[in-house]
């Protein structure tokens, strides 16, 4: 199998205080690895690194074979890696297309003059467009984002993602703050990402059953340390990992 994304020894101190020890682990192409620990088991922090947020204390991370440990986070991004955030990162103000064109048009390599003659490019307006049926928004393409309902935003997030042409994307609780009944819907939109867009999706979440019917594998983080790396059935049926996560069977 070939590797998408892989991190050597990647560690991060704050302070004389260890965040990530160690940690290295490959994930491969079309694959979706969930990432789960207790809080503050490094989940976020190894987000931050992977996208360039933070430099890490030690160790390399590898985007198929190129060395992307010392480029700035919009170089990642030009590298492939996409991230969505626990809170909603759109631009409230803008509308829908607005939103999903602007990635488009900078994954195309389009003048980056957002506002003037911003629908001269038609392929990256179609483009857009697509990007918001892909997720079910059409029909709220001309709204502002910002009236959104908070599902529909992390549809939006989904759109924006897919515009970015990203190989590699970074699912950081997207499930937050979802309500019960809109958590099945963007489940399979996720689903989507590896199984339609043929992307490679990491997802740190702490609903266990999104987890489990999502992953290919699962990673575990512990006091920045990687438990294990295995299928979602050995994982819940692992004694330490059962201990470390909640201290009682998954």
């Amino acid at each position: 199998m070939i590797s998408a994304l892989s991190v050597t020894d990647l560690s991060l101190d704050i302070g004389g205080a260890k965040i990530l020890d160690g940690i290295s682990l490959s994930v491969f192409r079309n694959e979706t690895l969930g990432i789960i620990g207790p809080n503050g088991a490094g989940k976020t922090s190894f987000f931050n690194l992977l996208s360039g947020i933070r430099k890490p204390s030690r160790g390399q991370i590898f985007i198929g074979e190129l060395d992307v440990t010392d480029l700035a986070p919009h170089e990642r991004a030009q590298a492939g890696i996409a991230r969505t955030f626990q809170t909603s990162s759109v631009f409230v103000n803008l509308t829908c297309l607005e939103n999903v064109r602007i990635a488009a048009q900078a994954a195309n390599g389009k003048s980056m003059n957002l506002t003037k003659n911003a629908y001269k490019f038609p392929d990256v307006v179609n483009h857009a467009k697509e990007c918001l049926e892909k997720v079910g928004l059409s029909n709220y393409a001309m709204q502002r984002a910002g009236a959104l309902s908070h599902g529909d935003k992390r549809r939006l997030e989904i759109a924006i993602v897919l515009a970015s042409k990203s190989e590699i994307v970074l699912l950081d609780e997207p499930m937050a703050g979802m309500s019960v009944e809109n958590v099945p819907e963007l489940v399979e939109i996720i689903r989507s990402l590896s199984t339609v867009h043929n992307k490679t999706v990491l997802i740190v979440e702490h609903h266990m059953e999104v987890i489990l019917g999502l992953a290919d594998r699962i990673a575990v983080l512990n006091y920045g340390e990687l438990l294990v790396v295995d299928t979602p059935t050995n994982v819940i049926n692992n004694p330490i990992v059962q201990s470390a996560y909640i201290g009682e069977a998954l």
